[in-house]
């Protein structure tokens, strides 16, 4: 009995295992949200926070906007500065213009147009999917005049009311 369990817990092991993707995998599809001349020379950041690739510029790129979404983005500095605010739910006043590419999309996992806090982003009556996209931060008195409309056809703002208000610009 003792052997039975040490080797169906060895086999899981292998399965979870096989199903953990590697870390290259993970680089070459952070890589993939942005140009290749920001890309190439970009930071790579795992879900957990953990330096897959230390880069030479100001830019950071992820696998996954959220933990197993495989919809990578690259992120400026600013943006960056943004991320970590929503993640902790702390205020956040844009003071300039950040820029974050998402040149996969985030078909199948995208978000609540209102809020970034919706406790079920697919049931939003607003869940709203990007193809390719720029997402842009600028100060909040620049998004006047701007739809809120993600099926505009064009650039539209998302999470307008919060202090996460950005441009989001479909490209394809």
């Amino acid at each position: 009995m003792k052997y039975t369990i040490l080797i169906i817990i060895s086999l899981l092991s292998v399965n979870f295992a096989v199903l953990a993707e590697s870390s290259e995998t993970k680089i070459n599809r952070a890589m993939a949200a942005a140009p290749p001349s920001i890309s190439q020379q970009a930071t790579i950041l795992d879900s957990d926070g953990k330096v897959l690739q230390k880069g030479t510029n100001d830019w950071t790129c992820m696998p996954d906007t959220m933990p197993g979404d495989k919809a990578p983005m690259c992120n400026d500095a600013l943006w960056m500065e943004m991320m970590s605010a929503v993640g902790s739910k702390a205020d956040f006043k844009a003071k300039g213009i950040g820029i974050s590419y998402m040149l996969k999309g985030d078909i199948g996992s995208g978000v609540s147009n209102a809020t970034p806090y919706h406790p079920d982003h697919k049931k939003a009556h607003d869940y709203t999917e990007t193809g390719p996209h720029l997402m842009i931060i600028v100060p909040k008195e620049m998004l006047k005049g701007i739809t809120r409309d993600p099926q505009s056809g064009g650039p539209f703002v998302m999470w307008g009311d919060t202090p996460y208000a950005h441009i989001m610009v479909p490209i394809k």
